[in-house]
C-alpha cells in the first residue's frame, strides 16, 4: 500500500511514516500535515483525550521557543488554557551563597517560558491531529517488521484488524527511550545511569509563587519547583538511586518534610503532596540521529536529565527542523536532506545534554572546595548582563539554528 500526495509543480510526495504517537511524534505529524506531505502515524494507544484533572499529574515547563514552535502549529490555541506563565527562573545550591536569577522583563518578553500539565498538552495535540487533512493515523498499532527498499521502506504494521503493509519513504522513530526503530536500524546508543531516581507530583505552597520557577542544587541531587494555576505548583524531587524506595513509602507528611528541607521556605510552608512514584534516571544517547532513510527523534534520539527541563523541548526542535527541511521537497528520504536534518541538530543537540550532563556532575558534586567557585559562578550569570542574556537565550531554547517556527523578534 502506498499513499501519494500531489506537489504543488507537479509530482507526488511519497509518504513519511513516524512509529510513535506521544507529544514529539505527535507534533511532527502535524508540523508535516502543516506544510501539506503527507505522513502515516503508528501509535501504540488508542487516542483519548482526557479532560479530567488530577492533583498528581505531570508537569512540563515549556521553554519560550517551544510555545511559538506549538503556536505555529496551531497546537498552543487547543493548549494554553491551562498554561501557567514563568516570568522568573530562580537557580541556587543548598548551603551555598551564589543564586542567579533569569527575569522576563530584563530580557523584554512577556513570559521566558509556561508551565502546562502533560494532560493538558496531550489534549491540545489530540484536537489539533483531529484537524489534519494529510495524516492517516493507525492506532492501537505497532510497528512489526521492516524492510529495506531502494526508495524507503516496507513496514508491517499490527492494527487490531491485523498487519497492514506500508511503503514509505522516509522512517521516523519516535517511540522514546527504548525505541524499536532505532534497535531495528541498528543504530547503538550509549547509556549513562545517574543512580538517581526522581519523584513528580504536585503540591500547596503557603505563599504564592507568583510566577516563579526555581532549581535548587544539592548533593543529593536538583530539586525544581514550576509555577501552577490556582496558587499550586509542580514538585520534582531527585534522590540517590539507594534512598528510593524508602522516600517512596513515606507519607504525606514525612515526604513534604524531606521536600521542605532539599528545597528550603522560599514559599513557606508547603501542602498537600500528590501521589509519587520513583523514576529511574539515566541518560540515553543515540550514536547518531539519521541512518539509511531514517531519523529517530525525541527520547528516541536523546534522553536527557530532567534538569532544566529540556526533553520534550529539545525533541519538539527535533521535530520542528526534521519538518522544515521535507516540506519543500519531493522525496523526504534523500540522504542530503537527512545529512543536513542531522548537522543542523548537532549544536543544539549536543549543546543541551553537554548542558544538563554537566550541570549534574558539578553542581551536585560532593565537593566543597568546589562551593565557593560554584556561587561565584552564579553571582557572575546574575550580574554580567552579557551572560544574563547567553542564558537566557539558552533557557528559552534559543541555541544552535532553531527550525524557523519557534524564533521571534527579541530585542
Amino acid at each position: 500500500m502506498t499513499l501519494d500526495s500531489p506537489l504543488p509543480n507537479g509530482g507526488s510526495r511519497r509518504p513519511v511514516l513516524i512509529v510513535g504517537g506521544g507529544l514529539v511524534g505527535a507534533s511532527l505529524a502535524i508540523a508535516l500535515d502543516a506544510a501539506g506531505c503527507p505522513a502515516i502515524l503508528v501509535e501504540a494507544a488508542a487516542p483519548r483525550v482526557d479532560a479530567q484533572p488530577s492533583y498528581d499529574e505531570r508537569n512540563l515547563a515549556l521553554a519560550r521557543a517551544t510555545v511559538n514552535g506549538l503556536d505555529a502549529i496551531g497546537v498552543w490555541r487547543h493548549a494554553r488554557g491551562g498554561a501557567t506563565p514563568i516570568r522568573q527562573i530562580h537557580v541556587s545550591r543548598a548551603g551555598e551563597f551564589g543564586a542567579t536569577r533569569m527575569d522576563a522583563g530584563r530580557e523584554g518578553v512577556d513570559a521566558l517560558g509556561y508551565t502546562l500539565p502533560a494532560r493538558e498538552l496531550g489534549a491540545g495535540l489530540l484536537r489539533r491531529l483531529d484537524e489534519c487533512t494529510q495524516l492517516t493515523r493507525l492506532a492501537p498499532a505497532t510497528l512489526e517488521t521492516m524492510e529495506p527498499l531502494d526508495d524507503g521502506w516496507r513496514a508491517h504494521i499490527r492494527t487490531p484488524e491485523g498487519v497492514r503493509t506500508l511503503d514509505v519513504a522516509l522512517l521516523v522513530g519516535a517511540d522514546g527511550t527504548t525505541s524499536s526503530v532505532r534497535k531495528q536500524l541498528g543504530i547503538e546508543a550509549d547509556t549513562y545511569d545517574y543512580e538517581q531516581a526522581l519523584f513528580v507530583c504536585t503540591i500547596t505552597p503557603e505563599r504564592d509563587h507568583a510566577g516563579r520557577a526555581f532549581e535548587r542544587f544539592a548533593d543529593g541531587g536538583p530539586v525544581a519547583v514550576l509555577p501552577l494555576a490556582e496558587k499550586r505548583c509542580g514538585l520534582v524531587l531527585t534522590v540517590p538511586a539507594e534512598e528510593a524506595d524508602a522516600v517512596a513509602a513515606l507519607d504525606d507528611e514525612a515526604f513534604i518534610d524531606l521536600a521542605q528541607q532539599r528545597f528550603g521556605w522560599r514559599l513557606g510552608r508547603l501542602s498537600r503532596p500528590g501521589k509519587r512514584f520513583p523514576y529511574p534516571i539515566k541518560r540515553v544517547a543515540a550514536a547518531q540521529l539519521v541512518g539509511r532513510r531514517a531519523v529517530v527523534i525525541g527520547n528516541a534520539a536523546q534522553t536527557v536529565h530532567p534538569i532544566g527541563a529540556q526533553g520534550f523541548n529539545l525533541g519538539l526542535r527535533d521535530a520542528l527542523t526534521l519538518a522544515e527541511l521535507i516540506a519543500p521537497v519531493a522525496d523526504p528520504g534523500e540522504a542530503a536532506l537527512l545529512a543536513e536534518y542531522a548537522a543542523r541538530r548537532a549544536p543544539d543537540r549536543e549543546g543541551t545534554m553537554a548542558m544538563s550532563h554537566g550541570l549534574i556532575r558539578l553542581a551536585c558534586l560532593e565537593q566543597p572546595l568546589f562551593g565557593p567557585l560554584r556561587s561565584l559562578a552564579l553571582l557572575a550569570f546574575d550580574h554580567v548582563p552579557p551572560l544574563q542574556r547567553f542564558i537566557a537565550r539558552r533557557g528559552m531554547g534559543f541555541r544552535g539554528k532553531p527550525p524557523r517556527a519557534v524564533l521571534e523578534r527579541l530585542p
